[in-house]
């Protein structure tokens, strides 16, 4: 399915097209795919891909190299473009965009946060071993049928499984266990509102700790 035109999201871009491809490559920077793989996981015309990939790679933005006749492509980290462009397509069109637009329609929902080694990697930890499983941990109470369809399909498009955990509206500020600790005490990346709550949770923590 060709999708052409500028986001309306990020209007700044020529094509919804251009941002998705680069959003999926810039989400996992240790990741390098081929284009088939991109065609198949975004449901993206080859030409289209490749056109978008000849593109990124002149400005700077990924790299590729050649094994056989499959080319692979990755982000260009050491690129001055690499950690902007990557807060704001990725943050926009890549896995916390893709669970917003999933969870979006959902009654019951209060806050959705990814968690774990993928939240961890987006602010900036450091790890030895790639980003496997996206954690998700939906807050309040929706239908959970509906949840883990959602998240099967955004699993899908992005190449991972995605883990949701459910809790309460306000787990993040009452609840108590060594999950709800290991949970708040790491990074956490917001998709759906609820910031108060965030900020509840770490307020108790350090009083938790005083």
């Amino acid at each position: 399915m060709e999708r052409t035109g500028s986001p309306e999201l990020l209007p700044i871009f020529r094509s919804r097209q251009q941002v998705e491809v680069l959003a999926d490559i810039l989400d996992d920077p240790e990741r390098e795919q081929s284009l088939a793989d991109l065609t198949r996981r975004l449901g993206i015309p080859t030409a289209s891909i490749h056109r978008e990939v000849e593109r990124a790679e002149h400005a700077g933005i990924i790299t590729s190299r050649r094994v056989g006749k499959t080319r692979l492509v990755r982000a260009d980290t050491s690129s001055p473009y690499f950690e902007p462009m990557q807060r704001l397509l990725v943050r926009a069109f890549g896995v916390p965009g893709r669970l917003r637009a999933a969870f979006a329609e959902i009654d019951g929902i209060d806050a959705v946060y990814i968690f774990g080694s993928w939240a961890a990697r987006w602010e900036g930890e450091k790890g030895s071993r790639p980003v496997g499983d996206i954690d998700v941990l939906v807050l309040g109470h929706p239908d959970r049928n509906l949840v883990y369809v959602a998240v099967h399909e955004v699993g899908l498009m992005i190449g991972r499984e995605v883990q949701v955990q459910f809790r309460a509206t306000d787990w993040l500020r009452e609840g108590t266990g060594s999950f709800h600790d290991t949970v708040v005490s790491r990074p956490m990346v917001q998709v759906l509102p609820d910031d108060r709550a965030r900020n509840d949770a770490a307020a108790s923590m350090a009083r938790s700790a005083s």
